[in-house]
């Protein structure tokens, strides 16, 4: 499933193609994807300007004037392209089997008409409206904590949501409602680059005066520059993420630990070994030589 770098990498192929400009018509190709679609999807947003978008966590957000947000979820398998007439063969090639497009946005700029696709194979995504000025109610964002690429991440913040935890570390992380968004791929590489176990009980990184101590100074740091890092390079192309114009991420060519097991830990000096063991289900890359 996309995490967050993916999807702001998403957001910002599309937005200077959306913003501004009016949907002129709503094309459904199927009634649902992962749930049915809005009642009356299309006419809902006929003729509506596109404001802005943004994201919360790891959704998509289609501001629309007249105080209306489409929430769109990439699911396992979504992505969106862009298209027009002129510059679909050469500058947004097919991202997929067109069979599989199944809600496309005929929007109308002052440059002329475009088209802007979502495609999905697995049909694990999905597509809601919502009231704008309602956002904080929508279930899945009402207990979703701060953005990693927010000012409200840093490690007293931490340090009060970790104290006293026993749970292992990377668990108490991949929590939505510890941090807003961060998953599987980019806890595995903060780890690593703070140098910290993810089998370490969460708490373990506080004083007892529940202060942050120099450990989670560091991965709070480490979590942003990861995210800031994967974000540069377009997400981690892994399955079935792809770019607005076609193209792939490459943060997987830099992964330090995920998906590395049996490799030579890159720490400098280090000589030890990625393993990987499994936490709650999931797969947990790191170096137990250098992450203590």
């Amino acid at each position: 499933m996309p995490e967050l770098p993916e999807v702001e990498t998403v957001r910002r192929g599309l937005a200077p193609a959306m913003e501004g400009a009016v949907i002129a018509r709503l094309e459904l190709n199927r009634p649902d994807l992962r749930f049915p679609l809005p009642e009356n999807f299309a006419n809902a947003v006929n003729e509506r300007r596109i404001v802005s978008l943004g994201r919360r966590a790891k959704y998509l957000l289609i501001d629309l004037e007249d105080d209306l947000t489409v929430i769109s979820h990439l699911g396992m398998s979504g992505s969106f392209r862009i298209e027009n007439d002129a510059l679909a063969e050469f500058h947004h090639p097919r991202s997929k089997d067109q069979k599989h497009d199944h809600v496309v946005f005929h929007l109308r700029q002052n440059e002329g008409l475009l088209r802007v696709i979502y495609n999905d194979p697995r049909r694990f995504g999905f597509m809601q409206l919502w009231k704008r000025s309602e956002l904080d109610l929508y279930p899945a964002f009402a207990e979703l904590g701060p953005e990693p690429t927010g000012n409200a991440l840093d490690a007293d913040y931490l340090a009060a949501r970790l104290a006293g935890k026993n749970q292992p570390l990377k668990g108490a992380l991949l929590d939505q409602t510890v941090i807003a968004g961060l998953g599987n791929i980019y806890v595995c590489e903060a780890l690593w680059r703070a140098h910290l176990s993810p089998k370490r009980a969460a708490g373990s990184v506080v004083t007892k005066t529940g202060r942050p101590n120099k450990e989670l100074v560091l991965l709070n740091q480490s979590i942003r520059d990861v995210i800031a890092d994967a974000i540069a390079a377009g997400g981690s192309s892994l399955r079935d993420h792809i770019q607005t114009d076609g193209s792939l991420g490459y943060f997987q060519h830099s992964f330090s630990v995920y998906d590395r097991e049996g490799g030579a830990c890159r720490t400098l000096g280090c000589g030890g070994t990625v393993a990987r063991i499994t936490q709650a289900g999931r797969s947990t890359f790191y170096c137990p030589v250098c992450q203590k």
